[in-house]
Parts: structure tokens; C-alpha cells; sequence
């Protein structure tokens, strides 16, 4: 037996091991997972959204329970942790409780306006010309006034309530994200792929399914993660102008109002809600920049 013929039937008897390559989302999520900001920013939203879904079965107390004799009692009071609100009630539970709605708030504008935003901004990327004019041109009116006067003026107009305060939001978010996906979808409508594509016949509706939406999304989801903390902050701005979430029910940014008038006699009780829309605000814009980096990174 040759050498060429013994070593054919080395490889033949033990062929070499090949190792599957990860998925592109494997390795985003592997790579987020070696990011300790991004890491501790997800434990930390994890941890408020169990808290905020599973309050009414924690809450150490009743949350609309009322006393005039232990209003705003300070932070360590026994059988109130956190204190007392103005009006007596226990502020732990209503900071628990009011998690569900300042997240909600937060989280429902975003999710809306990424899918109209999207819906609308591919369109306009992949359709061009005449119909791309005429949808970011009218984009444009509602882009170019800013996200705060915008929300207040729309919420004044449709009246307070937190379904007037959730289609304020919205509005204000889908010119935002229809930029980024007609950015993004220009972009791609320009590749060698999807020239091919149309050039072996597909439809508009198989190449945006098949090669346009699995290019676009990606970025397009990374960017309206960022606009969580904006929406909470918005929202939260709005119930302390009476614009959002009606009293009694517990909401962050309508507790930041009600308590304002405590901030001389219970600092540190006032600025409880604000410190709980501080800290997750943070983790929201802590994810969404480790996703974006570890979307950024090229293989």
C-alpha cells in the first residue's frame, strides 16, 4: 500500500469533525452575555418587571389604604419600609403596584410604534420615488417638533387617561422609527442580493418578505429599545402634569406629583418614584447599548 493510499484510508477510517457554526442571534446573545453592563441591566428590569407582576400577591400592605395618622412617615418606619405617601398609604406597595403601570406605559407606545413605524418606513424605502417623498415628507411635520411638546400638546388635546396618554406616545414615536427603517431599507434595496432577486422575477412582496425584513429589523428593534427610557420618562411626565394616569391609581410619575409637596418636610420619601424611574430608565438604555454593540460586531 502507498502513502497516498494509507492516508486516504486514515481519513476515510476517522473522519475530521466539523463544529455547526452558531446562528447570528446565538452569537448576539453570547456576546451580550459577556457584557456585564448589559448583563446587570437585564437582571435589574427583570427583577421590576417580576416585582410589578406578581405585586398584588407581595405587597406587603393594601396600597389605597388610607391614614391621616401616619401620613409621611419616614423611610424605615416599622410596617412601612419605604415610609407613607401624603395620604397615609404604605409607599412600598404603591411603588410595587405602580410598576405595572409605569412599565406598561413605557413598553406599549415602543412596541406600537416599532410596528407602524416599521410598516410605514419600509414601504417608503423599498417603494422610492414619488411614494418615498410623499410618506417622509409627512413624516417630517410630525419629526420635526420636539417628543415632549409634541406628547403634551396631543395628550392636551385628547384629554387625560392612560389610553389618550398611550396614543399620545405612539404618535410621538412612529416618525422616529419610520426614519431608521427607511434608512435602513434604502440601504438595502440598494444590495447586489436584491437586484438578483428582482432580476430572477420575484415579487415585491417575496423579496421584502425574503430578504428585506431579516436585514432592516435587526436595527430597527435595537433603536426602539433606546426609546423605552424616553417613553417612561415621557409617560411619567405627563401623569405629573395630569395628563396620564389618574389619581388613585399608583403610578410612578403621578406619584412624583402628588409628593412634591412633601420634598421640605420627607426628601427621601419624595424622591422614591423618581429614583425607581432613574434606575430603570438607566438599565433600559444599559441594554439597549449592549444589543447595539453586539449587533455591531462583524463576523
Amino acid at each position: 500500500m502507498s502513502t497516498l493510499q494509507a492516508t486516504a484510508a486514515i481519513t476515510s477510517a476517522n473522519p475530521p469533525a466539523y463544529k455547526r457554526s452558531r446562528g447570528h442571534w446565538a452569537n448576539v446573545a453570547a456576546r451580550i452575555v459577556r457584557n456585564p453592563l448589559a448583563m446587570t441591566a437585564a437582571v435589574i428590569l427583570l427583577a421590576l418587571i417580576g416585582i410589578a407582576v406578581f405585586a398584588p400577591w407581595i405587597m406587603p400592605a393594601d396600597p389605597f389604604a388610607t391614614s391621616m395618622f401616619t401620613r409621611l412617615k419616614p423611610i424605615g418606619t416599622p410596617g412601612h419600609v419605604f415610609g407613607t405617601d401624603e395620604l397615609g398609604r404604605d409607599l412600598l406597595s404603591r411603588l410595587m403596584l405602580g410598576g405595572r403601570l409605569s412599565l406598561f406605559m413605557g413598553i406599549t407606545p415602543v412596541l406600537t410604534a416599532f410596528v407602524i413605524g416599521s410598516g410605514i418606513g419600509i414601504l417608503a424605502g423599498y417603494a422610492g420615488g414619488f411614494i418615498n417623498t410623499a410618506i417622509m415628507r409627512t413624516i417630517d411635520v410630525l419629526y420635526a417638533f420636539p417628543s415632549v411638546l409634541l406628547a403634551i400638546a396631543l395628550s392636551g388635546a385628547l384629554g387625560a387617561g392612560i389610553v389618550n396618554a398611550l396614543t399620545s406616545l405612539t404618535i410621538v414615536f412612529i416618525p422616529q422609527i419610520a426614519r431608521i427603517a427607511e434608512s435602513v431599507t434604502t440601504q438595502v434595496r440598494r444590495s447586489d442580493y436584491v437586484d438578483a432577486a428582482r432580476a430572477s422575477g420575484a415579487s415585491a412582496f417575496t423579496i421584502v418578505r425574503a430578504h428585506v425584513l431579516g436585514n432592516v429589523l435587526g436595527p430597527i428593534f435595537v433603536y426602539s429599545t433606546s426609546l423605552i427610557s424616553v417613553s417612561m420618562i415621557l409617560a411619567s411626565g405627563l401623569s405629573f402634569l395630569g395628563l396620564g394616569v389618574k389619581p388613585p391609581e399608583p403610578e410612578w410619575g403621578l406619584m412624583l406629583n402628588t409628593l412634591r409637596t412633601a420634598i421640605y418636610t420627607q426628601p427621601w420619601v419624595a424622591a422614591l418614584p423618581g429614583a425607581f424611574i432613574f434606575i430603570t430608565s438607566i438599565s433600559f438604555n444599559m441594554l439597549s447599548d449592549g444589543l447595539r454593540s453586539a449587533m455591531e460586531v462583524k463576523q
